[in-house]
């Protein structure tokens, strides 16, 4: 079982690549607060994330890791930097309503000469608050300059090392699914089927072992499966109305999302046509997933044809995965949508979402992509169609 971090030199070409968006930009220091571009960058793995904590880039040399001081331990267990590298605040600056830690993060700038310039910061991101923001602003020189996705970006070609990761979460998910169509029956309660969900996930697949999800398990069925990012209750599974499961295989961080449609017993013929529309006209859109064309082609070639088929969706059609930590599982950078001209490269990853809400339920049929040198490879082998289970 393979436990090793990602080599130095894959640590040494991230930072060189953020180094130079860096100049690019023309920001003479970064602060990283998103917890997954904080372990692309340095490896820093932990749940600690509801506090603040940062990963700063300046000018030259190693990133430092900053954060709270019981997790600097975490730190030294984690990155991929010296000791010297890794700096923390003391307890008493933790969600303490008369001082706050990013004080103590613009002494250590002040410290290191980087408080002056343009200073960038990830301002449209789950973990930077309003308040981190004008706490900084007060006791830095420099200019605080949005940086938000600058660091997304880089992460969006997947190495080989990474690849595998994901291939790896691919099989987990995998498992996840099968586990669902052996235990489903009517009758079942949702949250013990949830639980065999959450169970066989951590428990992984091939040998390799299962990490949490960013995003938990949506799990609706019949009139709540007509809308998403709903989750699950204690109601039992019912014949006669569909059921889909939106999850993710994890391996160390890296998501492969899957979401498929159960019934018990043959579904309605207008869920026939819907996963007939979907299936063809992913077909079609996946035939556009390929080196050179655009995000943009992907999404024109579903919608069109889907269309055609009668039926409509008004949301993207996917969006790039691979590290994440919650509460999302997305990259946060290119859509599978129209007018998005991102030029797909190969290395990239989505989760194509062909997802359909109708009127009485829900049809999730959805595939987790990477462009290779010709074309798209699926990454799950699971059959592409609705699950009927007697």
């Amino acid at each position: 079982m393979d436990t090793a971090d990602f080599s130095a030199a894959e640590y040494t070409d991230r930072l060189s690549r953020i180094r130079a968006a860096m100049a690019r930009a023309r920001l003479d220091a970064l602060i990283i607060t998103d917890p997954s571009n904080m372990a692309w960058t340095t490896g820093y793995d932990g749940w600690s994330f509801y506090v603040h904590q940062a990963v700063v880039i300046g000018p030259d040399g190693p990133p430092l890791w900053w954060g709270r001081g019981m997790d600097a331990a975490g730190a030294r267990r984690t990155v991929c930097m010296p000791d010297d590298c890794i700096h923390s605040y003391e307890d008493s600056y933790v969600q303490n309503p008369d001082k706050h830690p990013m004080e103590v993060l613009a002494a250590l700038l002040t410290a290191k000469g980087w408080h002056r310039g343009r200073i960038g910061v990830e301002m449209d991101n789950y973990y930077y608050s309003a308040k981190a923001h004008a706490v900084l602003e007060a006791h830095l020189e420099g200019t605080l300059t949005d940086a938000g996705g600058l660091v997304n970006w880089q992460r969006a070609v997947k190495s080989p090392a990474e690849l595998e990761r994901i291939r790896r979460a691919a099989r987990i998910v995998e498992a996840m699914h099968r586990r669902i169509i052996e235990v489903a029956e009517p009758g079942l309660a949702k949250n013990v089927l949830v639980a065999e969900i959450l169970r066989t996930g951590t428990l992984g697949a091939e040998g390799y072992w299962g990490d949490y999800p960013a995003i938990v398990p949506m799990a609706p069925s019949g009139l709540d499966a007509t809308a998403p990012h709903l989750t699950w209750d204690d109601r039992p599974m019912l014949a006669g109305e569909p059921h889909f499961f939106e999850i993710a295989g994890v391996y160390r961080r890296y998501h492969c999302p899957l979401s498929r449609t159960l019934f018990f017993g043959e579904p309605p013929a207008k869920y026939r046509r819907a996963e007939a529309a979907v299936q063809e006209a992913t077909a079609v859109a996946l035939e556009q997933a390929r080196p050179g064309n655009h995000c943009e082609d992907i999404a024109n070639a579903f919608n069109a044809r889907l269309n055609a088929l009668g039926f409509e969706k008004d949301s993207r059609c996917g969006y790039p995965i691979g590290l994440s930590y919650p509460p999302d599982w997305g990259e946060r950078t290119m859509s599978l949508r129209r007018g998005d001209r991102t030029v797909l490269k190969p290395g990239m990853v989505f989760h194509f979402m062909p997802a359909l809400w109708l009127d009485d339920g829900g049809l999730e049929i959805t595939e987790s992509i990477v462009i290779t040198e010709t074309g798209a490879d699926r990454l799950c082998d699971l059959p592409g169609q609705i699950t009927v289970k007697d």
